[in-house]
């Protein structure tokens, strides 16, 4: 699998608003359902050999895609169990389609009270859609006689696979066995949060107008928020982003709690009465870039460069900074190769100040992407980490002295974390760690001395590091 970004194809703003139940009436509930299942089935499918779930739901029609969203993301979240369950009703798989079809109607209907219809519609509508499709048509009848017997037998079926772990917590085992590695005392409390759905967080642009604001304007819109750090709102409902007062306009832009600090972080305690060279070296979609804008002011004296190394990804640097209003120079380069475009971006000048958001096993963002599980292989871990290796060095020589770099990661893993930077501070003298969060653990207060969060600590899981170059 090849290396993902921070934030593997992750959209500013859901299509339209987070997951949610796919019941009766909500959005593409005009589809039928056996129609939605089979997309459904395909998707899992497709995820399975590899692809990413956004890519994937790219393919599906635009009248089946929410449907099918929140259909997808609930199979993903229960995926573990639901092929425990299958290997109890058979004995071997069967053949591809079917099994992914077995598998999403077993994940969405095996606990009744978070089903998003009644268990007996969802096997009927399964065993129709097996029927109606070309490709399952000849399994139908194994399909039918396997959901009917977790019918039947679902509490004895759930026990029977309560002591596989992979079952109970699914994710992949050598996922579960690296947190209970790495976070001994938070790893159940990871895999629980892995589960749920995130809310959605905003952040408000303080050129245009005060938190305060925003959240009395949502206010008015019957829509409730809580305040979180400087610029954050955490929505009590997600909203389809259409539905956000401004938010063509660049008034406020969707962008978790966890990611938010990373420009007050960079920021901070700078002397902004000059002028400021920044980077942000692995900048798509363009959140951080703008948060920076923003917190630096209008006519303020900060000149951003944001490298990206796929064009298409740089172009929504673009698109965020244009919707937002704001200006910094693009660059389409690798920010492990500084030869190529150091001199086109800063003449050769140092950086005050770099923002180093490394590609990841986005291992953090798992509630809002759920097949990252999924896709991830253990080895991604050690090839991700040489990576963010690379980029340290490459970038580390770019900081002026008194300058800083924030090296940060959207991973709960310590390889991509605090080994990465224990690492860098052992083979570079004039490097000084600076306050910083560390791991930030999903759904979890900060821990003492870290910087401050929203106040339910409901945040995806990430990692900082500010690092301070020596004036010698």
């Amino acid at each position: 699998m090849n290396p993902a970004p921070p934030h593997p194809a992750a959209p500013e703003g859901p299509r339209s608003g987070p997951d949610r139940k796919a019941m009766p009436g909500a959005g593409a509930a005009q589809v039928a359902l056996w129609q939605q299942l089979i997309a459904v089935a395909g998707v899992l499918q497709a995820i399975r050999a590899g692809t990413s779930g956004t890519a994937a739901l790219d393919a599906v029609g635009t009248a089946l895609r929410p449907g099918v969203q929140a259909l997808l993301f609930q199979v993903l979240r229960n995926l573990g169990r639901a092929e425990a369950l299958r290997r109890q009703l058979a004995k071997r798989p069967p053949p591809p389609d079917a099994d992914a079809l077995l598998c999403s109607a077993l994940a969405l209907c095996w606990r009744a009270d978070e089903a998003p219809y009644e268990p007996f519609t969802l096997v009927n509508q399964a065993v129709e859609a097996a029927k109606r499709h070309p490709a399952t048509r000849a399994q139908s009848s194994f399909i039918n006689a396997c959901l009917r017997r977790f019918l039947r037998e679902s509490d004895a079926l759930v026990v029977a696979t309560d002591a596989d772990p992979v079952a109970r917590w699914n994710h992949p085992l050598w996922w579960i066995k690296r947190l209970q590695k790495d976070h001994p005392q938070q790893w159940e409390q990871i895999l629980h949060a892995n589960n749920t759905h995130a809310p959605m967080a905003l952040r408000v642009n303080r050129l245009q107008g005060s938190q305060a604001q925003y959240q009395q304007e949502l206010a008015d819109l019957g829509a409730g928020a809580d305040a979180a750090g400087a610029d954050g709102l955490v929505l009590h409902r997600p909203l389809p982003v259409q539905a956000l007062p401004g938010f063509a306009q660049g008034r406020v832009s969707v962008q978790d709690m966890a990611a938010q600090q990373a420009a007050p972080l960079l920021l901070q305690g700078m002397d902004r009465t000059r002028e400021l060279r920044v980077l942000d070296a692995c900048a798509a979609p363009g959140g951080k870039t703008a948060h920076l804008l923003e917190m630096a002011g209008e006519g303020a004296a900060l000149q951003v460069t944001a490298l990206e190394i796929d064009a298409t990804r740089a172009e929504r640097i673009h698109q965020t900074l244009s919707r937002l209003g704001l200006a910094a120079q693009v660059l389409v380069a690798d920010a492990a190769r500084p030869e190529a475009w150091w001199q086109a971006a800063n003449g050769g000048a140092r950086f005050d100040a770099i923002l180093l958001d490394a590609p990841c096993t986005a291992s953090g963002i798992v509630r809002r992407h759920p097949d990252v599980r999924w896709l991830r292989r253990e080895t991604d871990i050690a090839q991700l980490a040489a990576l963010q290796k690379q980029l340290l060095a490459s970038l580390w020589p770019l900081v002026a002295p008194g300058g800083r770099l924030l090296y940060c990661t959207c991973s709960v893993f310590r390889a991509e974390g605090d080994a990465q930077v224990q690492t860098f501070l052992a083979h570079n003298t004039d490097a000084h760690l600076l306050p910083s969060p560390g791991h930030l653990i999903p759904r979890a207060p900060d821990k003492q001395g870290a910087v401050p969060d929203n106040r339910f600590g409901d945040h995806d899981g990430f990692f900082y590091a500010l690092l301070q170059k020596s004036t010698d």
